[in-house]
């Protein structure tokens, strides 16, 4: 498994960021309505200089699918100039999700999202795997009953984080059993739950979740992708979030399971 992190910024200051604390492997997270700023030009001569590899890029909380069930041609434009990018860098997993659309059935939803999905899919080609994210934000393919039918029609593979599982009061472990052979990469984010309310994300190694055994699990599946650690909490910032940043680093270095 290869440790690595979401990039803090977009840029070479974001690449050394990750650099300094000795990571080999980074992830992009393109969420905002105009992506012409990533320039994959300099993003790939900053990587190259600082002996970073891109692990996956992703895009979160996009409206893909339109009131009518139709696709967001838009949107569908970007993703596939992200997933090009993929392509130009070397990065082998692409990360999206799909709209719910009231007003249409879950078939129709469904049929919607496969349509979608299938065209990011057919732009991937053999260079890059689509997977989807496991966060409900502006998504739903993002459970067992979604990944039963959407995900196992197109063949197409999911993006696991424990604690979105967690927080929508899902098992966590037992996803990971059953869907871990599924699973092209990781988030490494905390979360803290207590009396079925969600209290805080602190660092991943100081939270609830079980990672020795969730990766021990992984471990049995075969994983050998990144595992991508995410700060998240609005109290763990500046000093304090820098050591909790250093100490999830750590806590993970230490385990059996990490080879980069």
């Amino acid at each position: 498994m290869k440790l690595g992190m979401i990039a803090p910024s977009h840029d070479e200051s974001g690449i050394a960021k990750v650099a300094s604390l000795g990571l080999k492997w980074i992830e992009f997270d393109i969420n905002a309505d105009d992506i012409s700023y990533f320039n994959a030009e300099e993003i790939k001569k900053s990587l190259d200089s600082h002996g970073v590899k891109t692990g996956a890029i992703g895009r979160w909380g996009r409206p893909r699918i339109e009131n009518g069930g139709g696709i967001n041609a838009k949107e569908q434009k970007d993703e596939f100039e992200l997933i090009d990018i993929c392509k130009k860098l070397g990065c082998p997993y692409y990360i999206a999700g799909v709209n719910y659309v009231e007003g249409l059935s879950l078939y129709e939803n469904y049929t919607a999202a496969i349509k979608y999905l299938g065209s990011l899919k057919e732009r991937c080609g053999g260079e890059v795997k689509l997977i989807t994210y496991n966060c409900g934000w502006n998504n739903y393919i993002d459970k067992p009953a979604a990944w039963d039918i959407v995900n196992a029609h197109l063949g197409i593979g999911i993006k696991f984080d424990p604690s979105h599982s967690i927080n929508a009061g899902r098992d966590y472990i037992g996803e990971a059993v059953r869907y871990g052979g599924k699973v092209g990469h990781i988030h490494l984010k905390g979360t803290i739950n207590y009396g079925g309310e969600h209290f805080d994300d602190p660092p991943a190694g100081l939270d609830s979740v079980n990672w020795g055994m969730l990766l021990s699990i992984f471990q049995k599946h075969g994983y050998d992708g990144m595992l991508s650690i995410e700060p998240h909490s609005a109290t763990w910032r500046d000093e304090l979030g820098e050591r909790g940043l250093k100490y999830t680093v750590d806590y993970f270095r230490a385990m059996p399971f990490i080879t980069e």
